[in-house]
């Protein structure tokens, strides 16, 4: 309403600046008839007055003004900021399940960073050295929890063997079931010996912070010297001493 009302006063303004312009096309043309001094100050002083009055009845020129944007428009653009935010965030925040494992990885390990781990009986289905002259077989149960246990400390697997043919078996064996995959278990890592007490041995340099066996000689040799072990047997869940635990499994331990 008010831009309408403007227009048309803008209209009423040059129609009067018109009107005076022929109005003074004819008073400067009777003024130039009498070519006298006073008549030429006449026809100055006319148009400087002229002059003054167009520019204040004039229209202004208005700037023009910016769209408003429409609420639907900003609503649009502002519901897809935040939809892009949030799926971002989604894509940053990881699911409550794996916080869940992250945060009992971290609390059944107890600060250890450096973990070993005996193979037969644990990752394997085999209970002795003699069985994976025939076959080896990874427990598929153990799979993710070893790729979760790699990325929480510098883990080392070892095994007592009897012959190079086994070595290799165990290592196509465990490379086949996606242990050696990137940010998991290191290939280097899985270390073999021909004794039990090389096992010992190989803890012991390692001096790792958390050892993992099923026999429980071993695990009682090792008690002066490892801040933590877990022994896996059928024995339920708890302690046998003051840095031994015990677990059916290892996935069970850190379930």
């Amino acid at each position: 309403m008010s831009d309408r009302a403007a227009e048309n006063a803008g209209t009423l303004v040059s129609r009067l600046a018109r009107h005076l312009n022929r109005k003074l096309s004819d008073v400067i043309s009777i003024l130039l008839n009498h070519k006298s001094v006073g008549s030429i100050g006449a026809v100055a002083g006319f148009a400087i007055a002229f002059v003054f009055a167009w520019k204040v009845l004039r229209p202004s020129q208005r700037r023009p003004r910016p769209k408003r944007r429409s609420n639907s428009a900003a609503n649009g653009r502002s519901g897809g900021g935040v939809a892009g935010s949030d799926s971002s965030d989604l894509d940053v925040i990881r699911s409550p399940r794996q916080v869940a494992q992250g945060d009992i990885m971290r609390k059944k390990l107890g600060g250890c960073r450096k973990v070993t781990c005996q193979l037969i009986g644990v990752i394997l289905e085999e209970k002795s050295p003699e069985e994976l002259q025939a076959h080896v077989t990874v427990r598929e149960s153990v799979v993710k929890v070893l790729s979760d246990l790699a990325k929480h400390c510098d883990l080392y697997l070892m095994e007592t063997v009897l012959d190079d043919k086994t070595e290799e078996r165990v290592l196509s064996a465990l490379e086949s079931a996606g242990i050696f995959r990137p940010g998991g278990v290191m290939k280097e890592k899985v270390l073999f010996c021909s004794t039990e007490v090389g096992r010992t041995s190989f803890v012991r340099q390692l001096e790792s912070d958390l050892h993992i066996d099923t026999n429980l000689e071993i695990i009682s040799q090792l008690s002066r010297f490892i801040g933590r072990q877990l022994y896996i047997s059928a024995m339920e869940e708890g302690q046998i001493g003051p840095n031994i635990f015990t677990s059916t499994s290892l996935e069970h331990f850190f379930s």
